[in-house]
């Protein structure tokens, strides 16, 4: 099986192509290039190198599989439409993927597990991992509010802000996308829904009041 797989939930534009047979998940190609500013600019023309490096065309991916944060809303969003787009063309299924699981299943630790990325506003997306098994989270909060207590090491782009050792990936990574989607690819997809954990910082203004003083006209 040829899996495209995409993430825009962290500062880093990420797209590969996997393959995934009986010895597991390997990449094929991949490209990762850490600049928040620039997931909508840089995706898709990575994602074409990529395809070109492995000697395919985008339709001869079986599947699609997309970090859905959690994240930030204006970055993650450039991932999940450009999947949604690419599924809809190809007419292949797109498989959403917690992010934070997606970088538990490449770090090798014995023990449980806690990875931590950037939220801004001084706070980290976190979710805490037993092998690759999820067992708390994904959550929002400052750092020193985060539970570590069973934690024997720390992964994600944001595990220097805790007091525990750090492996690696940094970030989510082309086959930790697959191999956290693994048990999945050949079902029918869940909903493109993103991981956002919290209201964006832009929102609608609100209804403007009358100027109309009662009794005027």
């Amino acid at each position: 099986m040829l899996v495209i797989a995409l993430d825009t939930s962290t500062p880093a534009v990420t797209a590969g192509l996997v393959a995934l047979d009986d010895g597991g998940p390997r990449s094929l190609a991949e490209r990762v290039t850490i600049n928040p500013r620039a997931h909508g600019e840089l995706l898709m023309p990575q994602l074409l190198d990529v395809m070109t490096e492995a000697g395919h065309q985008l339709a001869d991916a079986d599947a699609i599989v997309v970090g859905s944060g959690p994240g930030p809303f204006t970055g993650l969003r450039v991932g999940m439409v450009t999947a949604a787009a690419l599924g809809q063309a190809c007419g292949r299924p797109v498989h959403p993927v917690c992010s934070l699981d997606a970088i538990a299943a490449q770090a090798d630790v014995t023990g449980q597990l806690l990875v931590a990325t950037d939220a801004r506003r001084k706070e980290a997306y976190w979710a805490a991992y037993s092998g690759r098994t999820r067992i708390d989270g994904p959550h929002v909060q400052r750092p020193a509010d985060v539970p570590t207590g069973d934690c024997t090491a720390v992964a994600g782009e944001l595990a220097d802000a805790f007091d525990l050792p750090v492996v690696e990936p940094r970030y989510p990574t082309p086959v930790g996308l697959v191999a956290a989607a693994e048990a999945v690819l050949g079902t029918e997809p869940a909903p493109l829904v993103p991981l956002y954990l919290r209201r964006p910082d832009a929102e609608l203004p609100s209804k403007r009041k009358s100027v109309l003083t009662r009794g005027g006209k």
